[in-house]
């Protein structure tokens, strides 16, 4: 038994020896009896103001790094790696990795979920497709092979149109297009090489936009839970403000249609024999103003931001661990104890998420650490005196906190106050009006980006 680890994150909140060695709550302690094996992003180590490990500052059998993970070399590099240690098992927790882990799988016969089994989760056309034949509503779309094509599509369903790419993630690539002038600017890129077909265009849903995570065991969904955001994903660059996400109340009339839908999409996704069985996943669904349930799409990984954090304190589950141990083939003791019944877990509380957005400029003060018992986590991604870029996506935070609450509305009153708090406490000051020389900034991302 030999585990391969393509990680395109910090380390700090991956410690993978002590997950699966078992040393985490619930779990049994016994040491993990092969290799452990580490295909990592530098880029992702330094750009979070972490050191980059050199070979005794880490626990692994074998650590490799790539600027990169998008380095075209790296899968040449990782079959080289499975074959050498005799890897049995594949891990992936970042988006853009799962496609390279299914194939290793594939290409040595392992265990885990296969090219053909991920590929539903990472295709947003195949998505919708394989969703609305199961009677899923989604929003009209089509994947443009050509600039007048996506002409075409926006003089039949109106402004604004979405524009995005078919296996992206954390809104990377996503525009909202407003009028024709606009998209004829983004067209004029999009397909200045020719044709292609790995853009999606698709009619804009009103609404807000909702949010359920859960994790699958042996094709089981053991625990689930909906949040609704409570700003536009899409505007990570302009949005000076704290964006707030929370979760539903028992009793909100939007918690079982959620839960339901999304029962539906696992359904259509994953067909008799899919090799996709153990994992999490995080899909975003539109409610709009006259109450119809609109899916967006749906990752088979668990949520970016600090989600893992907000689950852990609804269900006293770490969706991490959960699925690294799965993927590696290990026992899950805590799930196996909560749910002997063979009913999902019940929250224990709500919670939600608080966080704020990097926009470029010297880091001049940031926000004390709050001790707030209900405060669950806290995350600064930049230093005073750092000089930090613009946000480049939607999980690209300044700082990020995690809370609790018996209610929904207590937790929003909470989390709102806190955001408001950390705003006034933060300062960032342009380049151009401040006389302080440059500093090498690190852009730093958040420790959950995914």
């Amino acid at each position: 038994m030999s585990v391969l680890i393509l990680h395109r994150n910090p380390f700090a909140a991956f410690p993978y020896r002590q997950w699966l060695d078992g040393n985490a709550p619930g779990l049994d302690g016994r040491t993990y009896p092969g290799d452990i094996v580490v295909l990592a992003a530098r880029d992702k180590i330094e750009l979070a103001g972490e050191k980059t490990p050199g070979a005794a500052d880490h626990d692994f059998t074998h650590l490799e790094l790539f600027g990169t993970l998008d380095d075209e070399a790296v899968p040449a590099r990782a079959l080289a790696l499975a074959e050498e240690y005799r890897i049995t098992h594949v891990i992936a927790h970042h988006e853009a990795d799962v496609a390279l882990a299914a194939q290793l799988r594939e290409r040595l016969g392992l265990d885990g979920a296969w090219s053909a089994d991920i590929a539903p989760f990472r295709d947003k056309a195949l998505m919708k497709r394989l969703a609305r034949q199961a009677g899923i509503e989604v929003a009209p779309h089509t994947v443009p092979g050509t600039a007048r094509q996506a002409r075409d599509f926006a003089g039949l369903h109106g402004f604004p149109v979405v524009l995005k790419n078919r296996a992206g993630y954390n809104s990377i690539g996503l525009s909202i297009v407003a009028d024709r002038d606009e998209l004829e600017l983004r067209l004029a890129r999009a397909y200045r090489d020719g044709s292609r077909d790995d853009l999606l265009i698709e009619a804009y849903v009103p609404g807000r936009m909702c949010h359920v995570d859960g994790l699958v065991v042996q094709g089981r969904t053991v625990a689930a839970w909906p949040s609704q955001y409570q700003y536009d994903l899409a505007s990570f660059g302009a949005d000076p403000g704290p964006r707030v996400d929370l979760t539903l109340d028992v009793d909100d009339p939007l918690t079982p249609r959620l839960l339901a839908l999304i029962e539906q999409t696992l359904a259509a996704l994953k067909p008799e024999g899919s090799r996709l069985r153990t994992h999490a996943f995080h899909a975003e669904v539109f409610h709009t103003p006259d109450d119809r349930l609109v899916l967006c799409e749906i990752a088979g990984r668990s949520g970016g931001a600090k989600i893992r954090e907000v689950f852990e304190t609804l269900f006293g589950i770490q969706l991490a661990v959960q699925v690294t141990r799965a993927e590696a083939g290990l026992s899950l003791p805590v799930i196996e104890g909560a749910a002997g019944d063979g009913a999902p877990l019940r929250p224990r509380c709500m919670s939600g998420q608080v966080l704020t957005m990097k926009r470029p400029g010297l880091v001049r003060s940031l926000p004390a650490v709050p001790d707030e018992e209900w405060v669950k986590g806290f995350w600064l991604f930049a230093e005073e005196g750092q000089v930090i870029a613009p946000a480049a996506g939607s999980a690209d935070f300044l700082t990020a906190a995690v809370g609790s609450a018996p209610t929904r509305v207590e937790c929003e009153r909470r989390l709102r106050a806190l955001g408001a708090r950390v705003i006034a406490e933060t300062k960032i000051v342009a380049l151009s009006e401040d006389a302080t020389p440059a500093q090498p900034g690190n852009g730093a991302e958040p420790a959950e980006a995914s």
